[in-house]
C-alpha cells in the first residue's frame, strides 16, 4: 500500500474524468506530450482542488561515484508545496519546496526547486497521478540575522552591503537568485521531467522518510542536475561559483553538477481551492523565505543517512575553503569595505 487508506472527509465537487480523456494518459508509460505547458502562475483561476504536500522528502548522494556514494535523505520546508488541479482533475500549477542551509561567512543560503512549466491529470478515485514538470534549482542569501560572532557579524555585513548596493546582479534576493539547471535523468537535452505514482524505487528509502500512515497518497521524481547558468557579467559569475562551490560542501553535493535529486512528495487529503488564497501563497513563497517568515508548519529536517545519522558538513574545512575562495574573489574588487573585509578574514 502507498498511502494512508483511512477515510478522510473529502469537499464535494470531485468530477474526475481528465485522466482517461486520451488514452496515452494512462498508466504504465503515461503520455503528457499532447497537453501544453503553461506558466505555472497563469492559470490559477482555473483552480478547483488541491493536495498539500506536507512532507517533501529529498534524497541524493553526497559522494556521487563513490563504491558507497553515502546516500542523504531530508525534507524539507514543509506545507509550501502544493498540486492544484480542475474539478476533472487537470493540473494547472505545482508549487515547490524550499530550504536553507547556513554557511559559516556567507550566513544563510537558501535553495528553492522552481517550477517553470506543468501539465498532467490527478485522480482523486485510486489516489492516482502523472504529470510533468520543467524546473530551475534556485540559491540566494538572506541577510544577516545578527546572531554571528562580532568578526563573522563584521564580514557578512560588509559583504552583504558592498555587493548588494553594487550595480551587478548578486544573489542577494530570489530575484537575482543563482539559477541551477536542470534535466531529466540521462538526459540533458530533455528539461521536461514526469511527476509518477508511488514512491522512488531506485533505491532502499527508510522509515523516518515515509508517511504512509498519515499521508493521503504519494509521488516521486527526480531531476539530473546540469550547470548553472551564467549571467553575462563575469564578477558575478565568479562569485556564483564560489557560492555553489560553498553550498555544495555544506548540503552535501546536493546540487553537485550531474548528481541526481529525487524527491517523494507526499500529500494531504484533497481540498478546495481558495484562488486568493493560492495567489497569495504562491505569491509569498515566490518572494519568499528570504523574507525571514519561515515556512508556514515549521523547518524541514536535518540531512539524515539511511540509518538516521546525522550528516554533518565539516564546517572548519568549508570556513578554510571560503576564506580561500573569498581572497581570490576580492581581489576583483575596489573600496574600502574591500580592505575591512580582507582584514576581518586574516583574524580569523
Amino acid at each position: 500500500m502507498e498511502a494512508n487508506e483511512t477515510v478522510k472527509s473529502i469537499p464535494a465537487g470531485w468530477v474526475g474524468g481528465f485522466e482517461s480523456s486520451n488514452p496515452a494518459f494512462a498508466y504504465p508509460n503515461p503520455d503528457l506530450t499532447s497537453l501544453p505547458m503553461p506558466d505555472n502562475m497563469l492559470n490559477i483561476d482555473k483552480l478547483d482542488r488541491q493536495q498539500a504536500v506536507k512532507w517533501p522528502e529529498f534524497s541524493w548522494e553526497t559522494q556521487m561515484g563513490k563504491p558507497d556514494p553515502k546516500r542523504c535523505y531530508q525534507m524539507f520546508a514543509p506545507d509550501i508545496s502544493r498540486i492544484g488541479y480542475t474539478n476533472t482533475g487537470r493540473v494547472y500549477s505545482i508549487i515547490c519546496p524550499q530550504q536553507g542551509i547556513t554557511s559559516p561567512l556567507l550566513g544563510t543560503l537558501n535553495v528553492e526547486v522552481t517550477v517553470t512549466g506543468t501539465r498532467g491529470w490527478v485522480n482523486e478515485g485510486n489516489k492516482e497521478l502523472a504529470a510533468e514538470i520543467g524546473v530551475v534549482g534556485k540559491i540566494w542569501f538572506s541577510p544577516p540575522k545578527g546572531n554571528e560572532g562580532i568578526l563573522l557579524k563584521g564580514i557578512q555585513e560588509l559583504l552583504w552591503n558592498k555587493l548588494k548596493n553594487s550595480d551587478f546582479p548578486f544573489p542577494f534576493n530570489k530575484s537575482q537568485a543563482i539559477m541551477v539547471t536542470t534535466h531529466k535523468k540521462g538526459d540533458p537535452s530533455q528539461p521536461v521531467f514526469p511527476v509518477r505514482k508511488g514512491q522512488s524505487t531506485g533505491f532502499p528509502i527508510p522509515d523516518f522518510a515515509t508517511h504512509e500512515d498519515v499521508a493521503w497518497t504519494v509521488g516521486n521524481l527526480e531531476v539530473q542536475i546540469g550547470p548553472i547558468v551564467k549571467t553575462g557579467y563575469p564578477l558575478v559569475d565568479t562569485f556564483n561559483q564560489l557560492v555553489m562551490d560553498v553550498f555544495n560542501l555544506g548540503s552535501g553535493n546536493m546540487l553537485q553538477e550531474s548528481n541526481v535529486l529525487t524527491w517523494n512528495v507526499w500529500f494531504t487529503e484533497p481540498e478546495l481551492v481558495n484562488q486568493n488564497e493560492w495567489a497569495r501563497h504562491a505569491w509569498k513563497w515566490r518572494k519568499s523565505i528570504d523574507a525571514d517568515h519561515g515556512s508556514p508548519d515549521g523547518p524541514g529536517t536535518a540531512a539524515r543517512y539511511y540509518d538516521g545519522t546525522p550528516f554533518k558538513p565539516n564546517f572548519n574545512a568549508i570556513k578554510k575553503e571560503e576564506e580561500s575562495k573569498l581572497f581570490e574573489f576580492l581581489k576583483d574588487l575596489e573600496g574600502d569595505e574591500k580592505d575591512k573585509i580582507v582584514s576581518l578574514l586574516k583574524e580569523i
